[in-house]
């Protein structure tokens, strides 16, 4: 159901509102308070710096984002696979899942130290795999939640139609683990941008957002750093809009709609 474009522009003006009185706020601050450029640059040289690398920030972020979109791509296929193998074998399920959260706790910075004395110094591998383990457990945790998390009506009901456990995870598991695929999505497709330029910090080629920032800030060419960052920050974006996107082609309804179809 397409919402009434009165609905959309409700929706759209508080942020944008806000983004703008924000920028207009640190621009102001800049000014009036005299900050040196070496502290914090106002958005205007920011923007300037933007512009004057467009080249250099673009490829970057076709770096970054390769690594982002391998990583998002191989932990979703990975994260759904092992959800199905949870939600069908219970005792999987209990001696995987404190593994996992145990695992999700290491700091990234010392799994990506690890990766890295692991492969050569210009592999892109250590970043996508740190994206690919980061994504795997979003991507984990919440379709394996959406698999075992049915009504138990739904399911007496489908037993008593002498329904097999096949026929239960396509017609009732599956519909209601949708919501929670597309929800653990769009908190992956940007945290995946996150790991991949957070990774750079930690060593490998200095090809990418992150290792282009940390060189930029040891320069002490803060802007081009801000224009960097400024450049990660809209590859989340698009991350973020792709799955929304993706969302609205794969459940035409939205995501009300399944969740209606499960209940």
């Amino acid at each position: 159901m397409r919402l009434p474009r009165a609905s959309v522009f409700s929706l759209m003006w508080p942020p944008v509102v806000f983004g703008v009185a924000f920028l207009v706020l640190w621009e102001t601050a800049v000014a009036v308070f005299d900050f040196q450029t070496y502290f914090l640059p106002p958005p205007s040289a920011i923007w300037h710096a933007f512009r004057a690398n467009t080249a250099l920030i673009w490829e970057a972020t076709k770096v970054s984002g390769l690594n982002a979109f391998v990583g998002l791509v191989v932990g979703t296929a990975l994260g759904i696979a092992m959800s199905f193998l949870l939600a069908r074998f219970r005792l999987l399920n209990d001696l995987m899942t404190p593994l996992a959260i145990g695992l999700n706790a290491v700091p990234i910075f010392v799994l990506v130290a690890i990766f890295n004395n692991m492969y050569p110094v210009t592999s892109e591998v250590p970043r996508r795999l740190m994206v690919t383990l980061v994504v795997y457990f979003i991507v984990l945790v919440n379709v394996a939640r959406g698999l075992r998390e049915v009504g138990a009506i739904q399911l007496e009901l489908m037993r008593s139609y002498a329904a097999s456990e096949a026929a239960i995870l396509r017609k009732v598991r599956i519909p209601n683990a949708v919501p929670y695929l597309f929800t653990s999505l769009k908190i992956a497709a940007p945290a995946s941008v996150i790991t991949a330029f957070v990774s750079e910090y930690f060593g490998g080629s200095q090809n990418g957002l992150g290792s282009r920032i940390v060189s930029n800030i040891a320069l002490s060419n803060n802007a081009e750093a801000w224009a960097y960052v400024l450049g990660a920050c809209l590859l989340g974006l698009a991350f973020y809009i792709a799955a929304l996107v993706l969302e609205r082609f794969a459940v035409p309804g939205g995501i009300s709609t399944v969740e209606q179809v499960g209940a």
